[in-house]
């Protein structure tokens, strides 16, 4: 009988144990890792908004009919070449009809010198009083004041004139026409848009720290961090480097970020006024805890991960991403480099859920990561 009593709590803990390892089986196995603490040289990338160093839209400065279109949608223009002919018979008219009240002012002045100079003589005759002397004097400075008058119509006349004929301001390629030959236009109707584009401007929005990081990298090592990349949008290199040169004054009130603008020369003239592309900046990270981005998982506006306990107990924490580098995050908030998380498969699992562990080195994985 003692040994029967002995034996009991033997095979009672005997099958607990049994369970444990069934329950424990029975679970589903994810690979698990933590943060790593590296130092690294990488880029980082800016969306960024393509503009032509000069862009400007052509329009209509007068009334009448579009007589001709001199040039074609995507040619290349010089500084005073024609572009569009309006229908100038009506402002021909008007010049020449200033031109001739220019003349007949003209040639009062002249009957009124002649008044003048016959006046003086017949008062040195004493032949009339000095006031006839002074009303011609006076007459003819009136009719002086008419043909200045006259002057100034007849040159607004030749630069109404001129407006009908629609040159370039400067270098550039023209974009659609939308106006017709034959169509009444009125005083500002866009004809064009005219762009420069041998240069473009490359607008992009950082945080206000890195812009106090920006600014403390050119005051300790000069101009040369001004040195910029830009990714087209197709994914490629824009063969010419650039450079940040200006930014903006102030920190906008509703994103807390400032805009920069870099420059880059565009000798093929690939980049249009309009396009899209990311700038790059290369960056010295030192000490940044990073995790893999196929670890996170984005819900609304903010990014978590699945951290596991000793146990294989998961729960879901939000986390704060400083950067995004290639095929990693930058963490700043919410992960230590203790911390257990889900390394894939975070679409199977969810909060609460218990896992069996399969511990993969981050070093591992970074390795892998790099080969990409």
């Amino acid at each position: 009988m003692k040994h029967i009593v002995w034996m009991v709590p033997l095979v009672a803990v005997s099958l607990l144990s049994c369970q444990n390892d069934q329950k424990k089986e029975s679970l589903e196995v994810f690979p698990v890792t933590t943060a790593a603490l590296i130092d690294t040289n990488a880029f980082v990338d800016y969306v960024a908004e393509i503009k032509a160093v000069q862009n400007v839209e052509i329009r209509a400065k007068l009334t009448g009919y579009l007589e001709k279109v001199h040039v074609d949608e995507g040619a290349h223009v010089k500084a005073g070449q024609l572009l569009f002919s309006i229908d100038d018979r009506e402002y021909k008219e008007q010049l020449a009809k200033r031109r001739a009240l220019l003349k007949s002012a003209q040639a009062e002045v002249k009957s009124n010198e002649l008044e003048v100079q016959n006046t003086r003589q017949l008062v040195e005759k004493g032949v009339v009083s000095k006031i006839e002397l002074e009303f011609a004097k006076n007459k003819l400075l009136s009719s002086k004041a008419k043909v200045e008058e006259a002057i100034a119509e007849e040159e607004h006349a030749r630069l109404v004139l001129s407006y009908t004929k629609i040159k370039a301001p400067f270098d550039g390629i023209i974009d659609r026409l939308p106006i017709k030959i034959g169509s009444l236009i009125a005083e500002g109707t866009l004809l064009t848009n005219l762009s420069q584009n041998n240069e473009v401007f490359a607008y992009f929005d950082v945080s206000e720290k890195e812009y106090l990081d920006f600014m403390s990298k050119l005051t300790r090592k000069g101009t040369q961090e001004r040195s910029v990349s830009l990714v087209k949008a197709n994914g490629d290199l824009h063969e010419v480097s650039g450079f940040i040169e200006t930014m903006d004054g102030q920190i906008d009130d509703q994103t807390g970020n400032l805009a920069f603008r870099a420059r880059f020369k565009n000798p093929q003239e690939l980049l249009k006024h309009g396009s899209t592309g990311k700038v790059r900046i290369a960056k010295k990270f030192k000490k940044v805890l990073v995790i893999p981005q196929k670890s996170t998982i984005d819900i609304q506006d903010k990014t978590y991960v699945y951290v596991v306990n000793r146990s294989g107990k998961l729960s879901i924490r939000p986390i704060t991403i400083a950067y995004r580098l290639p095929h990693l995050y930058v963490i700043s908030k919410g992960l230590s480099s203790k911390d257990t998380f889900v390394y894939e498969g975070l679409q199977l699992v969810n909060d609460g859920m218990m896992i069996r562990k399969e511990a993969i080195p981050i070093k591992k994985i970074l390795r892998d990561l790099s080969k990409f």
